[in-house]
C-alpha cells in the first residue's frame, strides 16, 4: 500500500472503527439487539476515508472521492436505520442469541458481530484509504472517471432497488407475494448487484496510486460476502422457505446479474 498511509494513520483508523463498534456493542447489550450494527457498517468506511483525508490533506481527486463515499455511506445508513426502526432483532442475530443463551451472548456478540464487522470494514476499506491518502497534485484521472461512472451506475441501481422494495413492503395488498416488478424483474437481488458495482468503482479510484491494484482483494471480498455469505445465498434460502411462489421466481429470474426473465 501507499507509503502515505503510515502505521500511525492505520492505527488511528483502527482505533476509530473499534471505538464505533465498542459503543454500538454497549448499546446493543442494553437493547438486547445486536442487529443495530447493520446500519452503522457503512459509517465505519466513511470514518476511515474522512480520517485518512484529514491527516493527508485534500486534493482535487480526493475531494470528489470523499463526496461519493459520503453520499453512499449516508444514504445506506439512513435507509437501514429507517427500515429497522421499531422492529425486533434481526432473525440472524436472534438465532445466535438463542443458540448461545442470553447469559453468554451479551459478550459473545462483541467478538462474533461487532469486532468481526469492524475488522472486515478495516480490511475492505483498503482502497478507500489508499485513494484518500493520495498526495498532490492528484488530478482526476481516466481511471477515476471510470470509477465514478461505475459508482454512479451502481449507486442508482441500489437506491432504486431499495426504494422499490420498501414500496412493495408497505403495500398491504401484496403481502405474501414476491416482488417481481421493476429492477426485481431482471434480478432477484438488484440492490446487491448495485452495491457490488459501486465497490468496484471505489477500487478504480485506488489503482492509479502506487500498488493500488493490490487492493483488488477488497471488492473481491465484498462481492463474495454479498453473493455467498450474508446476501444472495442466505436470502434465497430464507425466502424459498417462507414464500411458496419464490421457487418459481428463482426459476425464471437471474440471481444477480440483471437479464430478461426466463419464460
Amino acid at each position: 500500500m501507499s507509503q502515505a498511509i503510515s502505521g500511525s494513520l492505520a492505527l488511528s483508523n483502527a482505533a476509530l472503527v473499534l471505538g464505533l463498534m465498542s459503543e454500538l456493542w454497549g448499546v446493543s447489550v442494553r437493547l438486547r439487539d445486536a442487529s443495530i450494527v447493520d446500519p452503522w457498517w457503512s459509517i465505519a468506511f466513511l470514518i476511515v476515508t474522512v480520517n485518512t483525508a484529514a491527516h493527508t490533506g485534500m486534493t482535487p481527486g480526493k475531494t470528489v472521492f470523499l463526496a461519493i463515499v459520503t453520499i453512499w455511506a449516508v444514504r445506506l445508513w439512513l435507509h437501514l436505520l429507517v427500515r429497522s426502526r421499531g422492529k425486533p432483532e434481526d432473525p440472524r442475530y436472534a438465532s445466535f442469541r438463542q443458540r448461545y443463551g442470553a447469559h453468554r451472548y451479551w459478550w459473545v456478540s462483541f467478538f462474533q458481530v461487532f469486532l468481526l464487522q469492524g475488522s472486515l470494514a478495516l480490511v475492505i476499506s483498503s482502497p478507500l484509504a489508499l485513494a484518500a491518502a493520495a498526495p498532490l497534485p492528484d488530478p482526476i484521472t481516466t481511471t477515476d472517471g471510470l470509477g465514478l461512472a461505475l459508482f454512479t451506475l451502481g449507486f442508482v441501481f441500489e437506491a432504486v432497488a431499495d426504494w422499490q422494495l420498501e414500496a412493495f413492503r408497505r403495500d398491504v395488498s401484496r403481502r405474501g407475494t414476491v416482488l417481481d416488478t421493476g429492477l426485481w424483474r431482471w434480478s432477484r437481488h438488484p440492490n446487491y448487484f448495485g452495491e457490488t458495482m459501486l465497490w468496484w468503482g471505489f477500487w478504480l479510484w485506488a489503482i492509479d496510486q502506487p500498488h493500488g491494484w493490490v487492493t483488488i482483494f477488497a471488492p473481491l471480498l465484498m462481492t463474495f460476502l454479498l453473493l455467498r455469505v450474508s446476501g444472495v445465498t442466505m436470502l434465497d434460502a430464507h425466502l424459498r422457505e417462507t414464500k411458496p411462489a419464490y421457487a418459481d421466481y428463482i426459476r425464471r429470474t437471474s440471481a444477480f446479474l440483471p437479464r430478461p426473465p426466463r419464460r
